[in-house]
């Protein structure tokens, strides 16, 4: 009897444990509301593709995503270049899928008709950035100046600004350049019909946004998720494009090759502003 009664036990512990949610964070994301606008449709069609239980996870930033992934409170977290190398080192979590992003570069910007004309013309001057540790709008405009031989903090000043208000310094001369990614440049030019402005320096193209499960989760349930990605991507990238501010992935792809290393990229832009990968910057 007593036998019968433990078996049940650890029965119904083992169906509650499987019936727990996968729970789905995203680091630039704060709010429930916000996430479920851009995510609900997402979440409904991978819970139809696998026949898993998700729950949209909110986080207040990208230590707390890391904190709960550490915890075994979120299972899934999608995430920007900059901030999976540090996630890297903080938690090891595994690469599930790249989520592309068409056109994601970083530029340097500045006035078509302004007296500075090449990336030496800098020399001496101010460069602003936008969001710190943002991987294209700080960390991928530094890295862009530094592959061409301009070293931040010695042949150039840099402040972090508001991208409209640093528009407005650079109309005025107060600063030399911006650096920005595609889409906020044709933002500015919408913003500012009447101004000229030209590109000094381009990037590469960045490392993708990147997918990943802590270190821990259950096999069989990433076998399902990465199968889903790589079987019904059109379908789960429709339901992500129901969002509004998720339209930065549209034309883009799911890229289930993903590696470690496709990322050392960042990680040397890590290097050029001066700081290492073991701390989000800013946070």
């Amino acid at each position: 009897m007593l036998k019968h009664a433990a078996a049940a036990a650890i029965a119904l512990f083992a169906f509650s444990a499987a019936a727990e949610p996968l729970r789905f964070a995203v680091t630039d994301i704060e709010g429930m509301e916000q996430l479920t606008q851009e995510f609900a449709a997402f979440e409904a069609e991978m819970e139809a593709i696998t026949g898993l239980e998700f729950e949209l996870f909110a986080v207040s930033s990208r230590t707390a995503a890391v904190e709960a992934m550490n915890a075994g409170q979120v299972d899934f977290v999608l995430t920007g270049p900059a901030e999976y190398v540090v996630m890297k080192e903080l938690s090891d979590p595994i690469i599930v899928v790249g989520w592309q992003r068409p056109d994601y570069f970083a530029q340097v910007v500045t006035l078509a008709a302004g007296p500075v004309k090449s990336v030496d013309d800098l020399k001496g001057g101010i460069v602003t950035f936008g969001s710190v540790g943002s991987t294209s709008q700080h960390l991928g405009p530094a890295q862009a100046l530094t592959d061409l031989g301009l070293k931040l903090g010695e042949d150039y000043q840099s402040q972090i600004l508001n991208r409209n208000v640093a528009v407005e310094a650079l109309i005025r001369g107060d600063v030399q350049a911006i650096g920005m990614n595609f889409g906020h440049l044709n933002a500015i030019r919408e913003k500012f019909p009447d101004v000229a402005f030209t590109v000094l320096a381009r990037g590469r193209d960045l490392p993708n946004d990147i997918l990943v499960a802590r270190k821990d989760i259950d096999p069989e349930a990433l076998a399902k998720v990465k199968s889903a990605f790589a079987d019904e991507g059109r379908r789960l990238l429709d339901a992500v494009l129901k969002g509004e501010d998720n339209q930065k992935f549209k034309g883009g792809f799911f890229l289930t090759e993903i590696d470690d290393a496709d990322y050392d990229y960042v990680r040397s832009m890590y290097r050029t502003i001066g700081v290492d990968t073991t701390a989000f910057v800013g946070d």
